[in-house]
Protein backbone atom coordinates (compact mmCIF):
# COMPACT_ATOMS: atom_id res chain seq x y z
CA UNK A 1 0.00 0.00 0.00
CA UNK A 2 1.22 3.98 -0.48
CA UNK A 3 2.77 5.31 2.22
CA UNK A 4 0.67 8.26 4.49
CA UNK A 5 2.37 11.87 4.35
CA UNK A 6 1.87 13.09 7.62
CA UNK A 7 3.85 16.55 9.03
CA UNK A 8 3.12 18.60 12.18
CA UNK A 9 3.22 22.51 11.05
CA UNK A 10 4.34 24.31 13.95
CA UNK A 11 5.70 28.10 12.63
CA UNK A 12 4.30 31.61 13.27
CA UNK A 13 1.95 31.80 10.29
CA UNK A 14 0.49 28.51 10.10
CA UNK A 15 0.27 25.79 12.82
CA UNK A 16 -1.38 22.23 11.83
CA UNK A 17 -1.05 18.62 10.58
CA UNK A 18 -1.49 17.03 7.48
CA UNK A 19 -2.10 13.53 6.38
CA UNK A 20 -2.67 12.39 3.08
CA UNK A 21 -1.58 9.28 0.84
CA UNK A 22 1.47 10.26 -1.63
CA UNK A 23 0.51 6.86 -4.05
CA UNK A 24 -0.47 7.40 -7.49
CA UNK A 25 -3.89 8.63 -8.20
CA UNK A 26 -5.60 6.43 -10.61
CA UNK A 27 -9.33 5.55 -11.00
CA UNK A 28 -10.42 7.40 -7.24
CA UNK A 29 -7.83 5.25 -5.75
CA UNK A 30 -4.38 5.70 -4.39
CA UNK A 31 -2.15 2.96 -5.32
CA UNK A 32 1.57 2.14 -5.75
CA UNK A 33 3.62 2.70 -9.21
CA UNK A 34 3.52 -0.54 -11.00
CA UNK A 35 8.13 -1.23 -9.98
CA UNK A 36 7.11 0.07 -6.22
CA UNK A 37 9.78 2.40 -6.66
CA UNK A 38 9.62 6.24 -4.93
CA UNK A 39 10.88 9.36 -5.33
CA UNK A 40 12.13 11.75 -2.73
CA UNK A 41 10.49 15.29 -2.15
CA UNK A 42 13.24 17.75 -0.67
CA UNK A 43 12.42 20.75 1.43
CA UNK A 44 14.45 23.50 -0.19
CA UNK A 45 14.84 25.79 2.61
CA UNK A 46 17.13 23.04 4.35
CA UNK A 47 18.19 19.89 1.63
CA UNK A 48 16.14 17.74 3.52
CA UNK A 49 13.64 15.26 2.64
CA UNK A 50 10.07 15.70 3.84
CA UNK A 51 8.84 12.39 1.85
CA UNK A 52 8.66 10.21 -0.71
CA UNK A 53 5.90 9.82 -3.22
CA UNK A 54 5.32 7.08 -5.57
CA UNK A 55 7.25 6.89 -8.60
CA UNK A 56 4.87 5.97 -11.96
CA UNK A 57 6.51 4.01 -15.22
CA UNK A 58 4.77 4.37 -18.54
CA UNK A 59 2.82 1.41 -17.46
CA UNK A 60 0.97 3.22 -14.84
CA UNK A 61 0.27 5.78 -17.22
CA UNK A 62 -1.48 3.30 -19.68
CA UNK A 63 -3.47 1.74 -16.86
CA UNK A 64 -4.35 5.92 -15.72
CA UNK A 65 -5.32 6.37 -19.50
CA UNK A 66 -7.60 2.85 -19.11
CA UNK A 67 -9.44 4.60 -15.94
CA UNK A 68 -9.73 7.94 -17.77
CA UNK A 69 -11.34 6.12 -20.68
CA UNK A 70 -13.61 4.38 -19.50
CA UNK A 71 -14.35 7.43 -16.88
CA UNK A 72 -15.23 9.73 -20.04
CA UNK A 73 -17.30 6.74 -21.72
CA UNK A 74 -19.39 6.07 -18.79
CA UNK A 75 -19.53 8.77 -15.78
CA UNK A 76 -18.42 11.91 -17.72
CA UNK A 77 -17.83 13.55 -21.25
CA UNK A 78 -21.37 13.54 -23.01
CA UNK A 79 -23.01 11.39 -20.08
CA UNK A 80 -22.52 14.07 -17.40
CA UNK A 81 -24.71 17.39 -17.89
CA UNK A 82 -22.69 21.01 -17.62
CA UNK A 83 -24.63 21.83 -14.28
CA UNK A 84 -23.52 18.40 -12.65
CA UNK A 85 -19.72 18.97 -13.72
CA UNK A 86 -20.69 22.85 -12.88
CA UNK A 87 -21.86 21.46 -9.52
CA UNK A 88 -18.65 19.32 -8.64
CA UNK A 89 -16.55 22.02 -9.57
CA UNK A 90 -17.69 24.50 -7.20
CA UNK A 91 -17.77 21.83 -4.85
CA UNK A 92 -14.23 21.38 -5.02
CA UNK A 93 -13.64 25.45 -4.79
CA UNK A 94 -15.35 25.11 -1.65
CA UNK A 95 -13.11 22.50 -0.27
CA UNK A 96 -10.24 24.24 -1.45
CA UNK A 97 -11.37 27.42 0.57
CA UNK A 98 -11.97 25.20 3.92
CA UNK A 99 -7.96 24.06 3.27
CA UNK A 100 -6.38 27.25 2.23
CA UNK A 101 -3.88 27.31 5.21
CA UNK A 102 -3.20 23.35 4.36
CA UNK A 103 -2.71 23.87 0.84
CA UNK A 104 -0.56 27.41 1.14
CA UNK A 105 1.52 25.47 3.70
CA UNK A 106 2.20 22.65 1.84
CA UNK A 107 3.55 25.27 -1.05
CA UNK A 108 5.81 26.58 1.27
CA UNK A 109 7.26 23.65 1.90
CA UNK A 110 8.17 21.68 -1.02
CA UNK A 111 8.67 24.83 -3.40
CA UNK A 112 9.78 27.05 -1.20
CA UNK A 113 7.34 30.67 -1.84
CA UNK A 114 6.33 32.15 1.33
CA UNK A 115 3.76 31.00 3.03
CA UNK A 116 1.74 34.62 3.36
CA UNK A 117 2.46 35.17 -0.37
CA UNK A 118 1.15 31.15 -1.69
CA UNK A 119 -1.75 32.02 0.68
CA UNK A 120 -2.79 35.63 -0.26
CA UNK A 121 -1.63 34.91 -4.14
CA UNK A 122 -1.49 31.10 -5.68
CA UNK A 123 -4.23 29.20 -3.50
CA UNK A 124 -6.60 32.70 -4.07
CA UNK A 125 -5.54 32.45 -7.46
CA UNK A 126 -6.68 28.35 -8.09
CA UNK A 127 -9.58 28.83 -6.42
CA UNK A 128 -10.88 31.58 -8.42
CA UNK A 129 -9.90 29.56 -11.56
CA UNK A 130 -11.96 26.61 -10.34
CA UNK A 131 -14.73 28.96 -9.31
CA UNK A 132 -14.56 30.61 -12.84
CA UNK A 133 -14.87 27.58 -15.21
CA UNK A 134 -17.62 25.62 -12.70
CA UNK A 135 -19.28 28.47 -14.21
CA UNK A 136 -18.60 28.00 -17.84
CA UNK A 137 -19.66 24.25 -17.56
CA UNK A 138 -23.63 24.55 -18.92
CA UNK A 139 -22.52 27.47 -21.21
CA UNK A 140 -20.64 25.81 -23.50
CA UNK A 141 -22.37 25.82 -26.97
CA UNK A 142 -22.59 26.24 -30.85
CA UNK A 143 -24.90 27.91 -33.21
CA UNK A 144 -27.53 27.52 -35.64
CA UNK A 145 -25.59 28.62 -39.57
CA UNK A 146 -27.84 29.94 -41.78
CA UNK A 147 -27.39 27.84 -45.25
CA UNK A 148 -31.11 26.92 -47.06
CA UNK A 149 -34.56 26.24 -45.88
CA UNK A 150 -33.98 22.98 -46.96
CA UNK A 151 -31.11 22.14 -44.90
CA UNK A 152 -30.54 22.60 -40.97
CA UNK A 153 -27.07 23.34 -39.93
CA UNK A 154 -25.48 23.69 -36.53
CA UNK A 155 -22.17 23.49 -34.79
CA UNK A 156 -21.76 21.56 -31.22
CA UNK A 157 -18.57 21.70 -29.08
CA UNK A 158 -17.55 18.56 -27.69
CA UNK A 159 -15.15 17.20 -25.36
CA UNK A 160 -12.17 15.71 -26.57
CA UNK A 161 -11.72 12.69 -24.33
CA UNK A 162 -8.65 11.72 -22.60
CA UNK A 163 -6.08 14.63 -22.43
CA UNK A 164 -2.90 14.29 -20.80
CA UNK A 165 -1.38 17.60 -18.83
CA UNK A 166 2.18 18.65 -17.54
CA UNK A 167 2.82 20.62 -15.07
CA UNK A 168 5.64 22.49 -13.42
CA UNK A 169 7.29 23.34 -10.09
CA UNK A 170 7.13 27.01 -10.39
CA UNK A 171 3.98 27.74 -8.98
CA UNK A 172 2.36 23.90 -8.38
CA UNK A 173 -1.47 24.90 -7.34
CA UNK A 174 -2.14 27.46 -9.98
CA UNK A 175 -0.90 25.37 -12.14
CA UNK A 176 -3.18 22.21 -11.46
CA UNK A 177 -6.09 24.58 -11.34
CA UNK A 178 -5.22 26.17 -14.58
CA UNK A 179 -5.10 22.84 -16.38
CA UNK A 180 -7.67 20.46 -14.96
CA UNK A 181 -10.43 23.49 -14.30
CA UNK A 182 -10.95 23.85 -18.22
CA UNK A 183 -10.90 20.46 -18.83
CA UNK A 184 -13.15 19.50 -16.69
CA UNK A 185 -15.49 21.98 -17.38
CA UNK A 186 -15.95 21.01 -20.77
CA UNK A 187 -15.99 17.15 -19.92
CA UNK A 188 -13.09 15.58 -20.96
CA UNK A 189 -11.42 13.27 -18.54
CA UNK A 190 -7.65 13.67 -17.58
CA UNK A 191 -4.15 12.02 -16.91
CA UNK A 192 -2.01 14.62 -15.30
CA UNK A 193 2.06 14.60 -14.13
CA UNK A 194 2.90 16.90 -11.40
CA UNK A 195 6.78 18.20 -11.18
CA UNK A 196 8.42 15.21 -9.36
CA UNK A 197 10.25 18.66 -7.19
CA UNK A 198 6.61 20.04 -5.94
CA UNK A 199 4.02 17.05 -6.17
CA UNK A 200 2.14 17.38 -2.39
CA UNK A 201 -0.37 19.98 -2.93
CA UNK A 202 -1.68 18.11 -6.50
CA UNK A 203 -1.72 14.97 -4.28
CA UNK A 204 -3.65 16.77 -1.33
CA UNK A 205 -6.38 17.43 -4.39
CA UNK A 206 -6.65 14.64 -5.08
CA UNK A 207 -8.16 13.38 -1.81
CA UNK A 208 -10.20 16.75 -2.41
CA UNK A 209 -11.89 15.88 -5.71
CA UNK A 210 -12.78 12.39 -4.46
CA UNK A 211 -14.59 14.04 -1.38
CA UNK A 212 -15.92 16.71 -3.75
CA UNK A 213 -17.75 13.45 -5.31
CA UNK A 214 -15.96 13.11 -8.96
CA UNK A 215 -16.92 9.98 -10.34
CA UNK A 216 -13.51 7.46 -10.21
CA UNK A 217 -10.88 7.87 -13.58
CA UNK A 218 -12.25 11.31 -14.23
CA UNK A 219 -8.73 13.30 -12.46
CA UNK A 220 -5.64 10.52 -12.83
CA UNK A 221 -2.45 12.01 -11.36
CA UNK A 222 0.94 9.86 -11.86
CA UNK A 223 3.69 11.08 -10.19
CA UNK A 224 7.52 10.40 -12.18
CA UNK A 225 9.67 11.64 -13.85
CA UNK A 226 9.35 14.04 -17.43
CA UNK A 227 11.36 11.14 -19.49
CA UNK A 228 9.48 8.27 -18.02
CA UNK A 229 5.97 9.74 -17.19
CA UNK A 230 6.08 12.19 -19.27
CA UNK A 231 7.23 11.34 -22.41
CA UNK A 232 4.50 8.45 -21.84
CA UNK A 233 1.62 11.01 -21.91
CA UNK A 234 3.23 12.77 -24.77
CA UNK A 235 3.57 10.20 -26.83
CA UNK A 236 0.54 7.92 -25.71
CA UNK A 237 -1.90 6.49 -28.76
CA UNK A 238 -5.41 7.09 -26.70
CA UNK A 239 -4.62 10.49 -25.24
CA UNK A 240 -5.67 13.26 -27.77
CA UNK A 241 -4.74 16.36 -26.50
CA UNK A 242 -1.55 17.53 -23.97
CA UNK A 243 -1.02 20.71 -22.70
CA UNK A 244 2.37 21.45 -21.36
CA UNK A 245 3.48 24.74 -18.94
CA UNK A 246 7.41 24.44 -18.84
CA UNK A 247 10.54 25.51 -20.28
CA UNK A 248 11.02 25.83 -24.10
CA UNK A 249 13.50 22.96 -24.67
CA UNK A 250 10.95 20.73 -23.13
CA UNK A 251 8.02 21.70 -25.10
CA UNK A 252 9.81 21.04 -28.13
CA UNK A 253 10.51 17.67 -27.01
CA UNK A 254 6.60 17.09 -26.07
CA UNK A 255 5.29 18.71 -29.59
CA UNK A 256 7.65 16.05 -31.40
CA UNK A 257 6.16 13.26 -29.31
CA UNK A 258 2.79 14.43 -29.92
CA UNK A 259 3.49 14.72 -33.89
CA UNK A 260 5.04 11.33 -34.10
CA UNK A 261 2.41 9.35 -32.48
CA UNK A 262 -1.07 10.77 -33.07
CA UNK A 263 -0.60 13.89 -33.63
CA UNK A 264 -2.99 14.75 -30.94
CA UNK A 265 -3.78 18.37 -29.65
CA UNK A 266 -1.50 20.29 -28.28
CA UNK A 267 -1.23 23.41 -25.92
CA UNK A 268 1.94 25.08 -24.97
CA UNK A 269 2.96 27.39 -22.19
CA UNK A 270 6.98 28.30 -21.97
CA UNK A 271 9.29 30.49 -21.45
CA UNK A 272 9.83 34.06 -21.14
CA UNK A 273 12.58 36.74 -20.63
CA UNK A 274 10.41 39.61 -20.82
CA UNK A 275 10.77 43.53 -20.77
CA UNK A 276 9.74 45.66 -18.16
CA UNK A 277 9.96 49.28 -19.84
CA UNK A 278 10.00 52.41 -17.67
CA UNK A 279 9.38 56.06 -19.17
CA UNK A 280 10.98 59.42 -17.98
CA UNK A 281 7.64 60.66 -17.07
CA UNK A 282 6.65 57.29 -15.13
CA UNK A 283 5.28 57.60 -11.81
CA UNK A 284 8.89 56.52 -10.29
CA UNK A 285 7.62 55.16 -6.80
CA UNK A 286 5.31 52.70 -8.30
CA UNK A 287 7.50 51.75 -11.24
CA UNK A 288 10.32 50.88 -8.59
CA UNK A 289 7.72 48.95 -6.24
CA UNK A 290 6.69 46.81 -9.29
CA UNK A 291 10.08 46.18 -11.04
CA UNK A 292 10.70 44.35 -7.82
CA UNK A 293 7.15 42.60 -7.88
CA UNK A 294 8.11 41.63 -11.46
CA UNK A 295 11.53 40.32 -10.99
CA UNK A 296 12.21 38.77 -7.75
CA UNK A 297 8.20 37.34 -7.11
CA UNK A 298 8.89 33.46 -6.35
CA UNK A 299 12.10 34.01 -6.45
CA UNK A 300 11.99 35.16 -9.63
CA UNK A 301 10.93 31.76 -10.98
CA UNK A 302 8.56 33.23 -12.72
CA UNK A 303 7.86 32.57 -16.94
CA UNK A 304 6.38 36.25 -16.81
CA UNK A 305 8.99 37.77 -14.90
CA UNK A 306 10.35 40.75 -15.97
CA UNK A 307 14.08 40.56 -15.72
CA UNK A 308 14.83 42.52 -18.54
CA UNK A 309 14.27 46.36 -16.97
CA UNK A 310 14.62 49.13 -19.63
CA UNK A 311 14.65 52.95 -17.73
CA UNK A 312 14.72 55.89 -19.94
CA UNK A 313 17.88 57.68 -19.46
CA UNK A 314 16.31 61.32 -17.87
CA UNK A 315 15.24 59.09 -15.17
CA UNK A 316 17.51 56.39 -14.83
CA UNK A 317 19.84 57.21 -12.16
CA UNK A 318 16.83 58.39 -10.14
CA UNK A 319 15.40 55.19 -10.44
CA UNK A 320 18.39 52.40 -10.48
CA UNK A 321 19.00 54.06 -6.86
CA UNK A 322 15.38 53.87 -5.97
CA UNK A 323 15.38 50.14 -6.96
CA UNK A 324 18.51 49.22 -5.69
CA UNK A 325 17.09 50.21 -2.37
CA UNK A 326 14.54 47.91 -2.45
CA UNK A 327 16.03 45.46 -3.82
CA UNK A 328 18.41 45.46 -0.81
CA UNK A 329 15.79 45.47 1.82
CA UNK A 330 13.49 42.37 0.09
CA UNK A 331 13.05 39.93 3.09
CA UNK A 332 15.32 36.60 2.22
CA UNK A 333 14.34 33.48 4.22
CA UNK A 334 12.17 30.81 5.89
CA UNK A 335 9.11 30.38 3.65
CA UNK A 336 7.50 30.34 7.31
CA UNK A 337 8.73 33.82 8.25
CA UNK A 338 5.79 36.36 8.42
CA UNK A 339 8.21 38.78 6.49
CA UNK A 340 9.66 36.94 3.89
CA UNK A 341 9.50 37.42 0.64
CA UNK A 342 11.86 35.64 -1.42
CA UNK A 343 12.55 32.26 -0.35
CA UNK A 344 14.70 29.33 -1.52
CA UNK A 345 15.22 28.38 -5.41
CA UNK A 346 13.50 25.15 -5.90
CA UNK A 347 16.31 22.91 -5.97
CA UNK A 348 20.03 22.30 -6.11
CA UNK A 349 19.76 22.07 -10.11
CA UNK A 350 18.06 25.40 -10.41
CA UNK A 351 20.69 27.13 -7.66
CA UNK A 352 23.76 25.69 -9.71
CA UNK A 353 22.21 26.89 -13.17
CA UNK A 354 21.18 30.13 -11.52
CA UNK A 355 24.52 30.51 -10.27
CA UNK A 356 26.22 29.69 -14.00
CA UNK A 357 24.24 32.52 -15.30
CA UNK A 358 25.37 35.00 -12.85
CA UNK A 359 29.16 33.62 -13.67
CA UNK A 360 28.55 34.06 -16.89
CA UNK A 361 27.37 37.84 -16.74
CA UNK A 362 31.03 38.28 -14.79
CA UNK A 363 32.85 36.90 -17.38
CA UNK A 364 30.96 38.46 -20.09
CA UNK A 365 32.09 41.82 -18.62
CA UNK A 366 28.76 43.02 -16.71
CA UNK A 367 28.53 44.79 -13.82
CA UNK A 368 27.19 43.14 -10.67
CA UNK A 369 25.50 46.32 -8.81
CA UNK A 370 23.99 44.04 -5.94
CA UNK A 371 23.51 40.41 -5.14
CA UNK A 372 25.01 37.69 -6.84
CA UNK A 373 26.11 34.80 -4.11
CA UNK A 374 24.09 32.69 -1.84
CA UNK A 375 22.48 34.17 0.93
CA UNK A 376 22.48 32.03 4.05
CA UNK A 377 24.71 28.49 4.96
CA UNK A 378 21.59 25.98 4.09
CA UNK A 379 19.24 25.88 1.20
CA UNK A 380 19.09 27.31 -1.98
CA UNK A 381 19.14 31.03 -1.12
CA UNK A 382 20.35 33.56 -3.73
CA UNK A 383 20.54 36.93 -3.47
CA UNK A 384 18.46 39.40 -5.55
CA UNK A 385 20.85 40.32 -8.41
CA UNK A 386 20.53 43.34 -10.57
CA UNK A 387 23.11 43.70 -13.49
CA UNK A 388 24.58 46.85 -15.04
CA UNK A 389 26.23 47.42 -18.40
CA UNK A 390 24.83 45.00 -20.13
CA UNK A 391 25.71 43.93 -23.95
CA UNK A 392 22.39 42.88 -25.69
CA UNK A 393 24.32 39.06 -27.22
CA UNK A 394 25.35 38.34 -23.14
CA UNK A 395 23.67 35.47 -22.14
CA UNK A 396 22.21 37.11 -18.98
CA UNK A 397 20.40 39.71 -21.47
CA UNK A 398 18.99 36.77 -23.77
CA UNK A 399 17.96 33.91 -22.05
CA UNK A 400 15.76 32.87 -19.56
CA UNK A 401 17.22 32.76 -16.21
CA UNK A 402 14.22 31.74 -14.06
CA UNK A 403 15.78 33.09 -10.72
CA UNK A 404 15.87 36.55 -8.48
CA UNK A 405 18.00 38.16 -11.12
CA UNK A 406 17.56 41.57 -13.09
CA UNK A 407 19.62 43.72 -16.00
CA UNK A 408 18.41 47.34 -16.32
CA UNK A 409 19.50 48.67 -19.68
CA UNK A 410 19.15 51.99 -20.08
CA UNK A 411 17.12 53.55 -23.49
CA UNK A 412 17.16 56.74 -25.23
CA UNK A 413 13.52 56.93 -26.78
CA UNK A 414 10.18 54.78 -28.22
CA UNK A 415 11.94 53.58 -31.24
CA UNK A 416 15.02 52.50 -29.21
CA UNK A 417 12.77 50.52 -26.35
CA UNK A 418 11.16 48.63 -28.49
CA UNK A 419 13.90 47.59 -30.91
CA UNK A 420 15.58 46.08 -27.75
CA UNK A 421 12.24 44.50 -26.03
CA UNK A 422 11.53 42.66 -29.02
CA UNK A 423 15.04 41.48 -29.47
CA UNK A 424 14.30 38.12 -28.36
CA UNK A 425 13.12 34.64 -29.19
CA UNK A 426 10.41 34.65 -26.25
CA UNK A 427 6.85 36.98 -26.59
CA UNK A 428 5.33 35.90 -23.40
CA UNK A 429 4.96 39.22 -21.60
CA UNK A 430 5.42 43.25 -21.36
CA UNK A 431 5.05 45.95 -19.34
CA UNK A 432 5.29 49.99 -19.91
CA UNK A 433 5.12 52.54 -17.27
CA UNK A 434 4.06 56.45 -18.37
CA UNK A 435 1.53 58.56 -17.60
CA UNK A 436 0.98 59.56 -21.44
CA UNK A 437 -1.93 57.19 -22.68
CA UNK A 438 -1.22 57.41 -26.05
CA UNK A 439 2.13 56.38 -25.84
CA UNK A 440 1.55 53.39 -23.54
CA UNK A 441 -1.32 52.36 -25.84
CA UNK A 442 1.04 52.94 -28.66
CA UNK A 443 4.37 51.00 -27.60
CA UNK A 444 1.91 48.33 -25.58
CA UNK A 445 0.80 47.71 -29.35
CA UNK A 446 4.21 47.49 -31.00
CA UNK A 447 5.73 44.65 -28.67
CA UNK A 448 5.48 41.47 -29.47
CA UNK A 449 3.55 39.96 -26.35
CA UNK A 450 0.97 37.85 -25.46
CA UNK A 451 0.23 39.73 -21.87
CA UNK A 452 0.80 43.86 -22.07
CA UNK A 453 0.18 45.51 -18.71
CA UNK A 454 0.81 49.49 -18.32
CA UNK A 455 1.69 50.72 -14.94
CA UNK A 456 1.57 47.51 -13.69
CA UNK A 457 2.93 43.75 -13.35
CA UNK A 458 1.84 40.18 -13.82
CA UNK A 459 -1.69 40.81 -12.71
CA UNK A 460 -4.37 38.69 -14.19
CA UNK A 461 -7.49 36.76 -13.63
CA UNK A 462 -9.49 33.79 -14.32
CA UNK A 463 -11.32 35.25 -17.40
CA UNK A 464 -8.57 36.82 -18.97
CA UNK A 465 -6.59 34.64 -21.62
CA UNK A 466 -2.93 34.00 -20.90
CA UNK A 467 0.13 32.82 -23.35
CA UNK A 468 3.28 33.70 -25.81
CA UNK A 469 4.14 34.57 -28.78
CA UNK A 470 6.78 33.15 -30.68
CA UNK A 471 8.88 30.82 -28.42
CA UNK A 472 7.29 31.50 -25.80
CA UNK A 473 4.29 28.52 -26.53
CA UNK A 474 1.24 27.46 -28.52
CA UNK A 475 -2.42 28.21 -27.37
CA UNK A 476 -3.74 30.17 -24.75
CA UNK A 477 -5.16 29.17 -21.08
CA UNK A 478 -7.47 30.95 -18.90
CA UNK A 479 -10.65 32.43 -20.19
CA UNK A 480 -13.19 32.00 -22.87
CA UNK A 481 -10.08 30.90 -24.54
CA UNK A 482 -9.15 28.21 -22.66
CA UNK A 483 -12.37 26.11 -23.47
CA UNK A 484 -11.05 25.91 -27.29
CA UNK A 485 -8.31 24.23 -26.15
CA UNK A 486 -10.34 21.13 -24.79
CA UNK A 487 -13.31 20.97 -27.43
CA UNK A 488 -13.89 19.70 -30.98
CA UNK A 489 -16.39 21.70 -33.12
CA UNK A 490 -17.99 19.03 -34.76
CA UNK A 491 -20.84 20.56 -37.94
CA UNK A 492 -23.98 18.67 -38.10
CA UNK A 493 -25.92 19.18 -41.57
CA UNK A 494 -29.56 17.67 -41.79
CA UNK A 495 -31.54 17.59 -44.45
CA UNK A 496 -35.09 19.34 -44.24
CA UNK A 497 -35.88 18.80 -48.13
CA UNK A 498 -32.86 18.04 -50.31
CA UNK A 499 -33.55 15.96 -53.07
CA UNK A 500 -30.99 13.93 -55.26
CA UNK A 501 -31.28 13.86 -58.68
Amino acid sequence: MPSIFTHEFNTPVYKGKVSFNTGLFINGQFVDGSDGTTIDVVNPANDRVITSVSEGTSKDVDLAVDAAEKAFETTWGLNCPGNKRGLLLNKLASLMEEHTDELAALEALDNGKAFNLARSGDVTTAINCVRYFAGWTDKISGRVIETTEERFTYTRHEPIGVVGQIIPWNSPLIMFAWKIAPALATGNSVVLKPSEFTPLTALRMCHLVNEAGFPPGVLNVVTGYGNTVGSAISSHMRIHKVAFTGSTLAGRKIMEAAAKSNLKNVTLELGGKSPNIIFNDADLEQAVNWARFGAFYNQGQSCVAGSRIFVQEGIYDEFLKLFTEKTRSIKVGDPFAPDTFQGPQISKIQYDRIMSYIDSGKKDGAKIHTGGERHGNEGYFIQPTIFLDTKPDMRIVREEIFGPVSVVIKFEDEEDVVRQANDTVYGLAAAVFTKDVTRAITTAHKLKAGSLWVNCYSVSGPNVPFGGFKQSGIGREMGEYALNNYTEVKAVHVNLGMKMM
